[in-house]
């Protein structure tokens, strides 16, 4: 066997055209297919172009990297397997449309050499796609002898433990005609139209559509151009390091291998060295499932739950605060880390899975807290700090009260970070923040301790008539959301921000009227209302569909208490809204002006300032 790298060049109707004893493989880490309708739509017009060219160059469709294993009798997909699946399905939908065209096809003079040509694609994808021989296949279609064929191939293993419907694939291949796959895939649950299929059908279906727009001359041209002219650099490696480093050095037209795929191949080969590979698999599909409805709830992904976990391990093994007693807030790549720096931790695939499972659902859970909530609005890494105090508790334990005194340290430090001229990267907050990491990993440490820290801090760093300055010439949406906590807080009611808000201009920033509201304002000029529109005094949280409904109407009709068909202010459930309505509830005369906008943004600003420098 050999056992260096094999480059070559090679046709698409060669390279997907392998033996009987051969099959590619999907490894375990891989993501699942997620080639969608535009994907496949920018190849076939790449197709229908190349295919009206007339050029002697073939035309390629980049590289394809091949881990070689079994005595190079499973061809594991390190970089292709999108490209690699797709092409199989276009060429069964080419297949389905051939089969169709040809009885339709006058056998006659005039049309014998495009039959043959038709004959001839059915035959050779027939060859690629059942690893039949030529004189197995005949050439016109026969229901029950291609019915025979079409059963007994498989092209692919799908190991991935990110893919949920991989037996769509075979479903497709070994259908008689499209009637038939379509009847047979599955239907995604809740999901409406093209949307219920698979991506595995819905371009399977594309490509069987578009192909059938082609005349029997452009199909037949088509198909020969697609199998014989395509081409791919393949390149065959018999080590998977070696190829997956070769994948992640090329710029090749696959999507890219992220951190997390890399892990996760690392900790599947640990737990089947282990006989875990079952109870590891069954984990990590789970994982991925949670962190599916993390992204979905705008949170963090894969990748993001990585890191936060290497930033715990490397708080709870003392590795932030050197021999100086100075914190290192230098972080290792997270590839780096786990598969070079601290390898044992992938040792234990099935314990690491599952504490991470356990952040996924405590983030479910603390997403819905307030706190939470308005911190989110800040800063993005304020994830990694909370989620290694998290640490601390099994997600069926941990409560709002948990979290919300942490939650709102950080939000006083967030706040400040939003109005001073200094970075996230500077001392006085990522300094400061990893200095707190190892306290948050340890249990044992008590949460106000952290908490006198961070008010400690901010008194020592900061002075309330500066920050109090900043905030009444701060227009960052942020700390809307913070007002209307800290107002939720004072009036004693609830506090949720929907997920689907609008900042409010109390004071239109624009409109047809903005002429007469401006002097209803008693603002004269465009620098006037431009230094006035944008403060914090001016902006509220709003349902989406209560701003899209009163628009840019005058203030008083936006608190009135009667709108016709309309909602207003008096359906909202924000805090601020609420309180407007109260204070203007029957005043058919109501104005909201340039003082007011003054008035609010001062409130906002002794409101704020009074939270950041609470102490413990």
């Amino acid at each position: 066997m050999p056992q260096n790298i094999k480059p070559e060049t090679v046709v698409i109707g060669e390279y997907l055209n392998i033996k009987k004893n051969t099959i590619f493989v999907i490894p375990e880490y891989q993501r699942a297919y997620s080639w969608t309708k535009d994907n496949c739509d920018k190849l076939w017009q790449d197709l229908l172009d190349y295919s009206d060219l007339d050029s002697d160059d073939n035309y390629f469709f980049g590289t394809i990297i091949v881990n070689c294993q079994d005595n190079d009798t499973k061809f594991v997909l390190i970089d292709g397997q999108q490209r690699t699946t797709t092409f199989y399905l276009l060429f069964k939908a080419l297949l389905m449309r051939i089969n169709e065209r040809i009885p339709m096809v006058s056998d006659d003079k005039d049309s014998i050499q495009l039959l043959r040509g038709l004959r001839g694609r059915r035959c050779k994808l027939i060859q690629i796609l059942y690893k039949v021989k030529d004189d197995a296949v005949s050439y016109d279609p026969d229901e029950k002898a291609d019915a025979e064929i079409y059963r007994n191939t498989r092209l692919m293993e799908n190991h991935s433990i990110n893919e949920r419907y991989e037996d769509d694939f075979n479903t497709i291949l070994m259908a008689s005609d499209y009637k038939e796959a379509e009847r047979n895939v599955r239907r995604i649950p809740y999901k409406q139209k093209d949307n219920k299929f698979t991506n595995f059908f819905r371009n399977f279906k594309f490509f069987y559509d578009n192909a059938g727009r082609l005349s029997d001359s452009q199909l037949n041209a088509v198909t020969n151009k697609i199998i014989e002219e395509c081409e791919i650099i393949e390149i065959m490696s018999w080590n998977v390091d070696q190829a997956i480093t070769m994948f992640n050095s090329l710029n090749s037209d696959g999507l890219p291998l992220f951190d997390s795929d890399i892990i996760s191949a690392k900790l599947y080969a640990n737990a089947e060295s282990q006989g875990l590979s079952n109870d590891f698999s069954n984990a990590w599909e789970e994982l991925k499932e949670q962190v599916d409805e993390l992204v979905g709830l705008g949170i963090c992904d894969l990748d993001s739950i990585l890191m936060q976990q290497m930033y715990y391990e490397r708080a709870a093994g003392g590795e932030i605060i050197g021999e100086s007693g100075s914190p290192n807030v230098t972080m290792p790549g997270l590839r780096r880390y786990f598969t070079e720096l601290n390898r044992n931790i992938l040792m234990k695939p099935v314990k690491l899975s599952n504490e991470m499972i356990n952040i996924a659902e405590i983030w479910k859970k603390a997403s819905e807290y307030a706190s939470v909530q308005v911190l989110s609005r800040f800063n993005a890494n304020f994830r990694f700090f909370l989620a290694t105090y998290f640490h601390r508790f099994k997600a069926d334990d941990i409560t709002e009260k948990d979290v919300t005194p942490l939650a709102d340290a950080m939000i006083r430090l967030f706040a400040i970070l939003e109005l001073v001229d200094a970075g996230y990267s500077s001392r006085n907050f990522k300094t400061f923040l990893f200095g707190e990491l190892e306290k948050l990993a340890d249990p044992s440490v008590p949460v106000s301790e952290i908490i006198k820290d961070f008010s400690d801090h901010i008194e020592k760093t900061w002075k309330k008539e500066d920050i109090k300055e900043l905030i009444t010439d701060c227009c960052r949406n942020p700390l809307v959301f913070l007002n209307e906590y800290l107002v939720a807080a004072e009036d004693g009611i609830p506090f949720s921000i929907d997920t689907k808000y609008d900042i409010e201009h109390i004071m239109p920033s624009s409109g047809s009227n903005i002429q007469v509201i401006r002097a209803d304002a008693g603002i004269t000029t465009d620098d006037e209302f431009n230094g006035t529109v944008n403060k914090l005094g001016n902006k509220i949280i709003l349902e989406q569909k209560i701003n899209r409904s009163i628009g840019n109407e005058w203030f008083r009709t936006k608190v009135s208490t009667s709108l016709y068909d309309k909602s207003g202010y008096k359906d909202s459930i924000y805090p601020m809204a609420k309180r407007l309505v109260f204070r203007y509830q029957g005043n058919k005369k109501a104005f909201w002006t340039k003082d007011d906008i003054d008035k609010s943004t001062a409130e906002i600003s002794n409101r704020i300032v009074k939270y950041i420098f609470s102490s413990v």
